[in-house]
């Protein structure tokens, strides 16, 4: 195989990942709407076919106690558990399960026959229905054929097409392997798993060693990134393992390679036993290598997990697939579940990490109550596995179909509905004069506003301007927010909008308005200074979140580590400067020209969060100019690094005296081969008019990026 370019540079910074942003790789081309075709369909008649099917075994894969539930339940389960907080990605959104590297993990072996079960049901129905909201739907509809109630279902999940490379699923170079923790233990951030090629925890124990404590730990700081707290983390074990078996029948090292490495012959299928001849039933299968039943009723909604857990005790040993697991210690239960396919009795078993909420004080407590009171347990997984499945979309205004809850939940960022007319054109125009007329500076106004939008992440739909949440804790307590300007910033947007509200009748403007409004009456302003008469569009309706309704805990992960386009980087990301402005780039959804001209336009409005001269390549700061590019490219200047980490100085050729200072950041805009060509087009001496236009259109693009109700 020819060697590619990141074969020859492998330190070369990838922009793939903004490439991502800037083509629509879906067949259904530009025109789809998913949400007009989902609406179209007849929910209740998708879910009698998932039903129908869940109880017809099939021959070339037959079902464990002639039911597919627990295998679905599995499925959606880990379609959407590969979601964490930190950065927002994973999840169940564009069904990134169908692509490597989830399709091939070790945790999700077999899920491919799952998958495959639902063909029938999605060429049914086609385009109607993503795989990504068939693969929840599917797992709801499981539990609902084996007695459970489920709170709700949301549609709205959209199929991707290719796998998200901007996911960093850990440091290993092997699967299977854990070499991503601290000292103290401590999951390195981003990562979600503790465990490559897993979704949680070994289910073995830490390490594969048995140690249900040790396992405690791991276990309550994995579901932490997804943030679950102990009574929900304690919820989704106990009902998820209400149901089905492991399947440990042989050492999985007896495998085939995985989908990624199968042969093309099998058209997608891995993990095949090297001796397979003919159908492999469930009592037969490996695939963690843990083996048995949790439960004596492995298809039916009861307390029999929680029951077998606390009532008796447990010991670990080797199974079947030379995997630590736990057997009753207590005869009684020996022989009293039948086997999957009816081939004699089998003994419950446990994993380490189902001993480990026995052994933890504050997870035996939640089972404790769940066992003394089985609505509470039921509401509780009901609850939890809704949260689990829908964690990634977004707001309750992104959630489709006749079964979403009335409810709202706290971790769903809600906001209230705006109860007044809002602002018109005249309107507009008078509180932007009455904005421009304070003591704030070009800088401070566009700054307020990027801190309030530039929370917004992609990944997850969470954050951005619309809501005002930079205003409550923790976001306006954040380095980077500038707290102190920041307060003063809004104390002057609260006079200006009592003053309106007060005189407006009927009308009302948003604290979320305003700062929005302020940025792009500073940007116009700033326009003006160099010439050019512009107007950035503004669309009001934003309205102001309440802290009653903001999950302060959950918003914490929202604080950037990194923000280029601030030229902000906290000691705790000890990644290169440039790597991290890429992937604050994606999460905004920026494409490479876009992150470009940010950048560019950011530094000559002298937006840098220390108030630093770095990047601040122009003689007019606060003034919309193309000086960023244009002094970047010159060559009246050598670079050499400085003693400061990441930060270097420009000397005059002929006289050596420094004339600039700039960031890694800064600097990549010259040095990176692509990213040069772009700067080429705004540093031209005849650009500066593209380049104000295109730095509106991106600035307007950041402002709106929360604003679905405008889609």
């Amino acid at each position: 195989m020819s060697k590619q370019k990141r074969d020859w540079w492998p330190n070369q910074l990838q922009l793939d990942v903004l490439d991502q942003n800037a083509r629509n790789s879906s067949p259904m081309g530009e025109e789809f709407d998913y949400a007009e075709a989902f609406e179209s369909l007849d929910l209740d008649s998708v879910k009698s076919d998932i039903e129908a099917r869940l109880t017809d075994s099939q021959e070339w894969w037959p079902a464990d106690y002639g039911h597919y539930g627990p295998l679905m339940i599995r499925m959606a389960w880990h379609s959407a558990g590969t979601y964490r907080t930190v950065d927002g990605r994973g999840g169940a959104g564009g069904g990134r399960q169908r692509f490597p590297p989830l399709n091939s993990w070790p945790d999700n072996a077999n899920l491919d026959k799952a998958r495959r079960l639902l063909w029938p049901i999605k060429q049914k129905y086609g385009q109607k229905l993503s795989w990504a909201d068939l693969m929840v739907l599917t797992g709801n509809v499981a539990l609902e054929s084996m007695g459970f109630k489920t709170f709700g279902f949301a549609g709205g999940r959209e199929d991707a097409f290719a796998p998200d490379e901007a996911v960093d699923w850990g440091p290993e170079e092997e699967l299977e392997t854990w070499d991503r923790f601290e000292d103290d233990d401590f999951l390195q951030e981003p990562l979600g798993a503790s465990v490559m090629g897993l979704i949680y925890v070994n289910p073995e124990g830490p390490e594969a060693q048995p140690e249900p404590e040790w396992s405690a730990e791991r276990i309550r700081q994995t579901f932490s990134r997804m943030a679950m707290n102990d009574e929900e983390t304690a919820a989704l074990i106990a009902g998820g393992h209400t149901f089905g078996k492991v399947h440990g029948a042989d050492d999985p090292e007896t495998l085939g390679p995985e989908p990624e490495a199968a042969p093309m012959e099998s058209q997608g299928f891995g993990w095949e036993p090297e001796d397979a001849d003919g159908p492999i039933k469930g009592s037969e299968m490996t695939t963690s290598g843990i083996e048995g039943p949790w439960t004596q009723s492995p298809t039916d909604w009861d307390m029999s997990y929680l029951d077998n857990l606390l009532d008796y005790e447990w010991e670990p040993h080797k199974g079947p697939g030379g995997a630590w697991q736990w057997r009753p210690t207590d005869e009684s239960l020996e022989g009293s579940a039948e086997s999957a396919h009816g081939e004699g009795d089998v003994t419950p078993m446990m994993l380490t990490t189902d001993v480990a909420l026995k052994r933890d004080d504050d997870y035996r407590e939640v089972v404790e109550e769940f066992q003394d009171n089985p609505m509470k347990f039921g509401i509780s997984f009901a609850k939890a596995w809704y949260k689990l499945t829908h964690r990634d979309m977004g707001p309750p205004t992104r959630f489709l179909g006749p079964e979403v809850p009335d409810d709202e939940m706290l971790w769903q960022d809600p906001l209230p509905d705006a109860a007044y007319d809002t602002v018109d054109s005249e309107d507009i125009a008078e509180l932007k004069a009455t904005i421009l007329d304070t003591d704030h500076s070009v800088s401070e106004l566009v700054e307020t506003a990027w801190a309030a939008a530039s929370t917004f992440r992609d990944s997850d739909m969470r954050g951005g301007a619309n809501g005002a949440r930079v205003r409550l804790r923790p976001q306006r307590d954040w380095a980077v927010n500038k707290p102190e300007q920041l307060s003063q910033v809004l104390d002057s947007y609260r006079e200006i909008k009592s003053a309106f509200d007060e005189s407006g009748g009927d009308t009302r403007v948003s604290l979320a308005d305003l700062i929005v409004l302020g940025g792009n009456a500073a940007i116009e302003q700033a326009a003006a200074d160099a010439g050019h008469d512009v107007e950035v569009p503004f669309e009001p309706g934003r309205v102001d979140a309440s802290a009653e309704r903001t999950d302060a805990e959950s918003f914490e992960a929202l604080n950037p580590r990194a923000d280029g386009f601030r030229n902000f980087q906290a000691e705790r990301d000890d990644r290169p400067a440039e790597e991290a402005l890429i992937d604050k780039a994606d999460l905004l959804g920026l494409t490479p020209d876009e992150m470009t001209v940010l950048v560019g336009g950011m530094r000559v409005l002298d937006a840098n969060y220390d108030d630093s001269e770095h990047g601040v390549f122009t003689d007019e700061p606060g003034t919309l100019t193309n000086d960023f590019f244009q002094s970047l490219l010159g060559m009246d200047a050598e670079w050499e690094e400085t003693d400061e980490d990441g930060v270097y100085e420009a000397r005059d050729r002929d006289t050596g005296e420094v004339v600039r200072t700039g960031t890694r950041v800064d600097l990549v805009f010259g040095s990176n081969s692509r990213l040069r060509a772009i700067a080429e087009v705004y540093g031209a001496d005849n650009a500066e008019k593209r380049f104000v236009e295109d730095f509106i259109d991106a600035w307007h693009g950041v402002m709106t990026a929360d604003r679905f109700d405008l889609e």
